[in-house]
């Protein structure tokens, strides 16, 4: 259990049909919302000081639990139980996303029913980057962050999202407003050709992603490469916030 969180069991379908159930942790006020997916090492002590962050700027955080244990990180002990969850994540699969996404549009639109309509953002990293792609075309979610998108892990040329997922999204996108895609420059698992990749599937008549691209190496712009990233990464969390900000309030 998390400290000063609220826990809650949240079943749902996957694309295939299969019902699976996950918990989820929730802090703060809404109505404006934002769903933070927990990345590869799992929901660590980086994790959660993004989470207060968002709390005190007068957001609800919900935090899907997907796997690996709270509130420290689990980095290869994540890997092997993400490979033992095929069923879920589908980590090489090229132009289709992971059968969770489905599972998450759900929570997504459970959260709006349960809170008077609530306004949504979603932050997807690594592992689950990709995801906030596939979300926003979604009508409960209002505003997506696509924070170093790694999958699929073997291509840095392909996107983890179908070709009908990325008309949907386009075209929610032209409705909302632009989502926001983050990685650092030399970043060895989001690389620059898998930003190119999303600017030809978005950016192609219109600025639907807007790419922000952080000096130096690292990974995790937003939790455990924040502070070594300095300056400009503390200015692309920033620029989250105000995106978030502008977005759901």
């Amino acid at each position: 259990m998390l400290e000063g969180f609220t826990k809650r069991q949240f079943s749902a379908a996957l694309s295939d049909g299969h019902q699976v159930s996950h918990d989820v942790y929730s802090r703060g006020e809404g109505p404006a919302t934002v769903v933070i997916i927990q990345e590869l090492p799992g929901i660590g002590p980086e994790t959660l000081s993004l989470a207060d962050v968002f709390v005190d700027r007068g957001f609800k955080v919900v935090l899907p639990h997907l796997l690996g244990p709270l509130g420290k990180i689990s980095l290869i002990g994540n890997l092997v139980r993400v490979f033992c969850m095929r069923r879920e994540f589908k980590l090489f699969e090229k132009n289709q996303s992971s059968p969770i996404v489905d599972w998450l549009k759900a929570l997504c639109r459970d959260e709006q029913k349960t809170n008077n309509a609530c306004r949504i953002g979603v932050i997807g990293m690594c592992l689950t980057g990709n995801f906030a792609l596939s979300l926003i075309a979604d009508d409960a979610v209002l505003a997506a962050v696509a924070s170093q998108p790694s999958l699929p892990f073997n291509d840095q040329e392909a996107l983890h999202l179908s070709p009908d997922e990325i008309t949907a999204a386009r075209a929610q996108i032209d409705q909302k407003g632009p989502v926001l895609a983050l990685r650092f420059e030399d970043d060895p698992l989001c690389r620059a050709p898998k930003f190119s990749a999303i600017d030809q599937a978005f950016n192609d008549d219109a600025r639907r992603v807007e790419m922000v691209e952080i000096p130096g190496k690292g990974h995790s712009v937003l939790t455990l490469d924040l502070i070594k990233g300095g300056a400009p990464a503390q200015a692309a969390l920033d620029k989250v916030l105000g995106y978030f900000e502008s977005r759901l309030k």
